[in-house]
């Protein structure tokens, strides 16, 4: 690798924050970006970083399924490192994706259609083009949820119940790479994230319950939200990630308690969740995840 490749990191950028916090990071570590942004998904505020620092940072627009063109850019700006970062939404890669000859050769031959599948195929492509693709919690490594209660208050026994079930049901889902996000009340599983995502999912639950009339209803009115990583999770994409919106949502849907799984959930904007979190009386827990493993 030559000493160019050495400072020069690739970031391929979905939406949200992510993007901005892995700039800042690498950034500090005194690494030249080059920004692969996608046009469908991107905060086009990364145009105005990288006219502040037009000699570290440079971005190139391009559409999903341009694989060949993120290739042959990589290359040309001398990338030989890159992360992904950022949610691309899952009914984006699977409706609004149009295919060059590069990645349409790779969905012919994948075994089946899920994230995991078609990411990690991306990856290998890109590896043997000399692109190794790096952890997303790259340089983010403090921002992964530590064990235990972050939050003024603990979950009562009722949430405690409604975590150990979470996580279990949580992770059953996650395996077969349907979602990540399980929302609890009372023992019962109220709503199970698919392709609409966390925040969603936690406003479908609320709508649910809702709907419910009293004093018909036996489940009690508390939301117990619980997102955990893959029990095979690639830390090099879709990394599961929760933040101030997610509290948000959880106070419009009266969820009372968040748990996260600890070592392999990034928080982003940690010290305003927190707060907002004390200030709704909702509890966040992280709870200790199994061993990682890759196949």
């Amino acid at each position: 690798m030559s000493a160019l490749q050495d400072q020069t990191l690739g970031l391929i950028a979905g939406n949200g924050r992510f993007p901005f916090l892995l700039l800042d990071a690498a950034r500090a570590h005194g690494l030249r970006v080059v920004v692969a942004a996608i046009k469908e998904e991107t905060d086009p505020e990364i145009n105005e970083r990288a006219a502040r620092e037009p000699e570290f940072v440079r971005v190139h627009w391009l559409s999903l399924g341009e694989l060949s063109k993120l290739i042959e850019m990589f290359q040309r700006e001398g990338v030989a490192r890159a992360v992904m970062a950022g949610q691309v939404k899952h009914k984006q890669i699977f409706s609004s994706i149009r295919p060059d000859w590069r990645l349409a050769k790779l969905l012919l031959n994948l075994r089946s259609r899920n994230t995991d599948m078609l990411l990690g195929a991306v990856a290998k492509v890109l590896e043997d083009e000399g692109l190794t693709l790096m952890s997303s919690t790259a340089f983010l490594e403090p921002m992964l949820a530590a064990e235990g209660v972050l939050t003024a208050r603990a979950p009562d026994e009722t949430e405690r119940g409604d975590i150990d079930y979470g996580v279990r049901v949580a992770r059953g889902i996650a395996g077969f790479d349907l979602g990540q996000t399980v929302v609890i009340a009372a023992g019962a599983c109220v709503a199970v994230e698919a392709m609409e995502g966390t925040d969603a999912t936690i406003a479908r639950a609320g709508a649910l319950f809702r709907t419910l009339e009293e004093p018909a209803s036996t489940l009690e009115r508390r939301l117990t939200v619980v997102k955990v990583a893959k029990p095979k999770q690639d830390m090099r994409f879709d990394v599961p990630v929760v933040g101030l919106p997610t509290i948000e949502a959880m106070q419009a849907a009266g969820a009372t308690c968040l748990c996260v799984e600890a070592g392999r959930t990034l928080l982003f904007d940690r010290e305003a969740m927190v707060k907002a979190a004390d200030g709704a009386g909702i509890a966040i827990f992280g709870a200790p995840g199994p061993p990682m493993t890759k196949e």
